[in-house]
């Protein structure tokens, strides 16, 4: 039987129709499932992930095997609390329901009784599988803990395993010991080996082989140079800003010499499996080979990036040209020293090499990083040298300290080598050593990241001025954006990376935890609930100057960085950089006393008692503190304020919590309590506006030119080049009397300091220009008062000699 077109056509729109509704009731199907049963579900699902986890503990696991369980068991944990919050939220909703049928009543209906009972059951269930789920949550929880005790106690017998020191001769009599099994084993790899490449080489094409090796020496020399010369073209033609084309260049530099060692020994290796010339004996050593030689690449291409020998002017870091020349080869001989570890390592694992063997390589890559790191130190240590017998700047302290520290790991290092702990003097070494690359890296991606964002986040750049036309904001808030997003980021990346130090050495958590035990060897003794001990102490000491210099730092970014991108003057930087300073050492002796295990409510009776004392005998303290407070508050005096204090006056230099530094005119500074500067009067010239005013007074005869004597005054203040024109000088006639004209004279000058030298150049002037006019030049004429007794009234009565009772003289 057969159809004609037209049904055929309706069927297949029919079904088209058929499967649009499915899709379009799909949702509301899969919405009307019970979240009952499906968290209930997933509950049953982590327990049985739990279950599963806990049985392969049960077992021997590695570290990787360790790493999987920990992720699938902190997702069951997740699963299980999640499962158990939304039980929670539908037994509120069933308890809800059942209040809202109230109490049970006598004789009510069947079916509310049927209701009450349903609901009775539904919140046991419920509430059973509510408390199962934190349940599993904390069994899953006990075997994160499990596992990471268990790493940290690997860890901690691989550091503190003792063996026979390599000076001694049972260390190498048990490697000799060990050497013929060892040579035996290595010869059956390398024999199964030889063997199956031998019948792959005759068998397999050789070309793929051939092919491999030409691709990877095209990428390693020749694409690697492309690779660098098209990106710096590409900076210098196209991005934007000196210092974005700088770290731009130092990242694709580390990018380029990350990724061709990469490619081209993945390329090198696949071709030799497309050959069948690898062997399966040796399959994960080729594997290491390509690990090994990104990871070589990596460390050269990001020490060579901050180094920079051949170009100078790209250089990220603040470092001296024949520093870095000095450097150089020390970085290929630390990637030279890890590709080596990385395959020893691969290749003692896969012939299954004895302890002693293993020992001895530990040893010896050991003492290659141990000697790289102390050639590195005596070559910066006789540039330092060289640079004092040439009375250079000095060396900084920080690089002594950082040298000192230097120094003395290698020194603890040996020490640990020579005692026969070599699993400790190992991991010291290779934390060195991972923690100069990772620096580096993160020091590069920090330049980049404050380059790009304080390079685009500009006032006059593009985006600043489409801000400010599309949204109105003003140039210093996207300036300060930049800034702050540049620090948030860096912050970020500088705890990335400190969570990334210890990630080859047992990912950290056997770390913290080997920290966390090594705080309770000493117990000390308790005193108030707190415990007292060296490593209490120590602990708390440690912890204040590490808030201390967090402190430091995060002053330095406000203060170099934050401040001068904001529109506030001198002074108000000053306010907000000493209350920041105030806050920060607060909070960091907060987290140290936290660290000694005195909590905020000890804290608060500490403060309590001294508030005693600081009733009595702090008082001017406590008075100078707070009126340094209000000062930095309401600013009624700033930094670079002309003030007069009494009879001294000059410019406000410096404003602290407890005291102001005024610099006065001999070149002293005087300390004022700042209790001075808030409960006594205090003339500030410069609070209200920058400008200083000269007042000039003098008079002339009655018969002068008044109006000539006004244009030689106005002459004379429009020659003087430090009054200004606006506000423009004013000349009064401030009065006629006993035969003279007095003119009271104004004019501003830019500064208060600049009235004093301005008044004298005009009073220069005008003698010179008065004497040259033949116009007589007098002063304000003083009263002379001459007292006599008065025989009447015995009181003193003003003469003059000419019997007046006042006159002008």
């Amino acid at each position: 039987m057969t159809c004609s077109p037209l049904s055929a056509r309706v069927r297949a729109a029919a079904l088209l129709l058929l499967a649009l509704l499915a899709l379009l009731l799909a949702p509301l199907a899969a919405a009307q499932v019970d979240p009952v049963t499906a968290a209930t579900a997933r509950l049953i699902k982590a327990e049985r992930e739990v279950r599963s986890v806990d049985g392969a503990l049960d077992q021997s696991t590695d570290r990787e095997a360790r790493d999987t369980l920990r992720e699938r068991v902190n997702a069951a944990r997740e699963d299980a609390a999640a499962a158990a919050d939304d039980l929670t939220d539908q037994l509120a909703l069933v308890d809800a329901r059942a209040a809202q049928l109230g109490p049970a009543a006598a004789g009510e209906a069947a079916d509310l009784a049927a209701q009450r009972a349903r609901l009775a059951r539904q919140r046991t269930a419920i509430d059973s599988n509510s408390k199962r789920g934190r349940l599993i949550a904390v069994e899953a929880q006990q075997l994160v803990e499990e596992i990471d005790r268990t790493e940290a106690e690997q860890f901690s017998q691989t550091i503190a395993a003792h063996v026979p020191s390599p000076l001694s001769p049972g260390f190498w009599g048990a490697v000799l010991q060990a050497a013929p099994r060892d040579l035996r084993r290595i010869e059956v790899v390398v024999t199964q080996a030889t063997r199956q490449l031998a019948a792959g080489w005759r068998e397999a094409p050789v070309w793929p082989a051939l092919l491999g090796l030409l691709v990877a020496l095209a990428i390693a020399l020749p694409g690697r140079a492309a690779a660098v010369r098209i990106g710096l073209r590409f900076l210098i033609d196209d991005a934007p800003g000196h210092r974005v084309r700088r770290s731009g260049n130092a990242i694709w530099r580390v990018l380029v010499g990350t990724l061709t060692p990469l490619l081209a020994s993945f390329a090198l290796v696949q071709g030799l499996r497309w050959a069948g010339l690898v062997p399966a004996a040796v399959n994960g050593l080729a594997d290491t080979f390509v690990q090994a030689s990104s990871f070589a690449g990596f460390t050269v291409a990001v020490t060579g990036a901050v180094l920079m020998r051949h170009q100078p002017s790209w250089r990220v870091a603040p470092i001296a040209d024949d520093v870095a020349a000095r450097l150089r080869p020390f970085s290929w001989l630390l990637a030279a020293v890890a590709f080596l570890s990385i395959a020893v390592n691969a290749f003692n694992q896969i012939v299954g090499a004895s302890a002693a063997a293993l020992s001895a390589t530990q040893v010896l890559v050991a003492l290659l990083h141990l000697l790289i790191l102390a050639a590195a130190l005596v070559a910066l240590g006789r540039l330092r040298a060289a640079r004092a017998e040439d009375d250079q700047a000095p060396a900084r302290a920080g690089l002594g300290a950082a040298s000192l520290v230097a120094w003395t790991v290698v020194v603890v290092a040996t020490f640990a080598l020579l005692l026969g702990y070599v699993g400790l003097a190992s991991f010291i070494v290779r934390i060195v050593a991972w923690a100069t690359v990772l620096g580096c890296a993160t020091f590069l991606l920090m330049a980049a990241i404050d380059d790009v964002a304080t390079t685009v986040f500009v006032r006059d750049g593009g985006l600043g001025r489409t801000l400010s036309r599309a949204l109105g904001v003003r140039g210093a808030l996207i300036e300060q954006f930049g800034v702050l997003a540049s620090g948030v980021l860096r912050l970020t990346l500088a705890l990335f990376a400190l969570g990334l130090l210890f990630s080859p050495f047992s990912g950290g958590n056997g770390v913290a935890a080997l920290v966390s035990r090594l705080g309770t060897l000493a117990q000390g003794v308790q005193v108030g609930g707190i415990a007292i001990s060296p490593g209490t102490i120590l602990r708390g000491v440690v912890v204040l100057f590490v808030g201390l210099a967090l402190v430091r730092g995060f002053m330095r970014w406000l203060e170099q960085r934050y401040l001068p991108a904001t529109d506030l003057d001198g002074s108000g930087r000053n306010s907000v950089s000493l209350v920041a300073r105030y806050v920060g050492v607060a909070l960091a002796v907060i987290w140290a006393l936290a660290s000694l295990g005195i909590g905020v409510e000890r804290i608060a009776l500490l403060l309590s008692a001294l508030s005693v004392g600081i009733g009595f005998g702090l008082q001017a303290i406590t008075s100078n503190f707070v009126s340094g407070l209000i000062l930095l508050a309401e600013r009624p005096i700033k930094i670079g304020d002309w003030i007069r204090v009494g009879t001294d006056e000059g410019d406000v230099k410096r404003i602290s919590v407890r005291s102001t530094e005024i610099a006065l005119a001999d070149h002293s500074t005087l300390i004022v309590p700042n209790s001075e500067l808030i409960t006594k009067s205090v003339l500030n010239k410069t609070l209200a506006s920058p400008l200083g005013r000269i007042q000039v007074q003098f008079s002339v005869p009655l018969d002068s030119d008044a109006d000539e004597v006004r244009a030689i005054v106005s002459q004379t203040f429009a020659d003087e080049s430090a009054i200004l024109d606006d506000p423009a000088p004013a000349i009064f006639i401030d009065s006629i009397a006993d035969g003279r004209i007095f003119f009271n004279c104004f004019a501003h000058v830019g500064s208060p300091r600049a009235a004093y030298s301005a008044r004298s150049a005009v009073f220069t002037v005008l003698l010179r220009r008065f004497r040259d006019k033949g116009i007589e030049l007098g002063t304000v004429p003083q009263r002379l008062e001459l007292l006599s007794r008065d025989p009447a009234n015995g009181l003193g009565r003003a003469e003059t000699p000419g019997g007046e009772q006042r006159s002008s003289v």
